[in-house]
């Protein structure tokens, strides 16, 4: 039972009105949003820089209310009380709707992600590819914030955004459908209920059968992609402050500059939910119940991205390509043509 339908229960809605289900579903969709926004703004103003001064050996905010997380209240004060800048010969339209198309296209992905405990807006049969397509539309956005801002600095952004989406996109797709081929279904419910059970047990500690042990090479390829299509170190390029300011979001302030901001983040959280739900078991795990197995799978792969930022210096634009063309492309196929063969052969 998805949470829509909890909820249609609980206010005594009929679930089989298209009307009245889809009242349930925008209330199941407020209340999963509205998680996962307080998760990005835990992590933007306030996890970043605590985690990011523990990898470079400095102090982080600790003035502003207990551990300085009235950092995250100073912050949201700080950047929407700050002038809307417009700059001359804008295409307004694009320059305007670029930083909703970059937000809402994470939050949507979020829909069909099972938190566990029937936390799940929807559970449809596509679940997976539609996860993947609704996330692929932030290049949209990335290619009209940097083509409307009338800014050369925003236009190779753009440009390198959707050169870097495209190298790594389908890696990342392709990663995604050898994990289909061992669960038989792109259902994400049902991907979480193949990973049940005990792969092997070592020293007396059972391993669970979570793709990323069934498939550890396969689970590689995805974090390195999934590095890129969030652009995490060493794969930011598209807003490369040394060379292009801050690329395609050069030219916006204040509530726009929030949009993308969270939008940065909520794609990080997105992409760490569809890695818990694909390779790490969904919300499954001992003794704690399933959103908190879940929260502490993605806040881990969000911990990941922030070492990678600290840690890894960022590659030249041709050798972002290059990777991605002649390197994870080819490794993606290797795994899905293995991951084929030992299916084949086993069943």
């Amino acid at each position: 039972m998805t949470l829509s339908d909890t909820i249609a229960g609980l206010l005594g809605l009929n679930a089989n009105d298209p009307l009245q289900f889809f009242l349930a579903a925008i209330i199941a969709s407020a209340i999963v949003g509205t998680f996962m926004l307080v998760n990005v703004a835990i992590a933007g103003p306030w996890a970043k820089r605590k985690i990011t001064a523990a990898f470079t050996d400095r102090i982080a905010v600790n003035r502003i209310g207990p551990f300085g997380l009235m950092v995250i209240v100073a912050d949201a004060v700080r950047l929407l009380s700050k002038e809307l800048i417009v700059p001359e010969e804008v295409d307004r339209p694009a320059w305007d709707l670029a930083p909703l198309v970059i937000a809402g296209s994470a939050l949507f992905g979020f829909a069909v992600i099972p938190m566990g405990n029937g936390i799940q807006v929807a559970d449809p049969e596509a679940g997976l590819a539609y996860v993947f397509a609704v996330a692929s539309l932030a290049s949209l956005g990335l290619v009209m914030a940097g083509y409307a801002s009338n800014n050369k600095y925003s236009m190779l952004g753009g440009l390198r955004a959707v050169a870097q989406n495209l190298a790594y996109e389908i890696p990342l797709v392709l990663t995604g459908v050898s994990v289909v081929i061992f669960a038989g279904t792109l259902q994400m419910s049902e991907i979480v209920a193949a990973q049940t059970g005990t792969l092997a047990t070592i020293a007396g500690i059972p391993i669970p059968s979570w793709y990323a042990f069934v498939n550890p090479f396969a689970f590689v390829l995805f974090l390195v992609a999934n590095l890129a299509e969030v652009g995490r170190n060493p794969f930011d390029t598209p807003e490369a402050p040394t060379e292009i300011v801050a690329g395609y979001q050069t030219e916006y302030s204040s509530v726009y500059f929030v949009l993308m901001y969270l939008g940065e983040f909520i794609h990080i959280f997105l992409g760490g939910a569809i890695i818990a739900t694909i390779f790490l078991g969904g919300p499954a795990g001992p003794v704690l119940p399933g959103i908190v197995w879940f929260l502490i799978k993605i806040w881990a792969v969000f911990l990941f991205t922030q070492w990678a930022r600290s840690a890894l210096p960022r590659v030249r634009i041709d050798q972002l390509i290059e990777i991605g063309w002649k390197g994870m492309l080819v490794l993606s196929f290797a795994n899905l043509i293995l991951t084929a063969i030992i299916v084949g052969v086993v069943v």
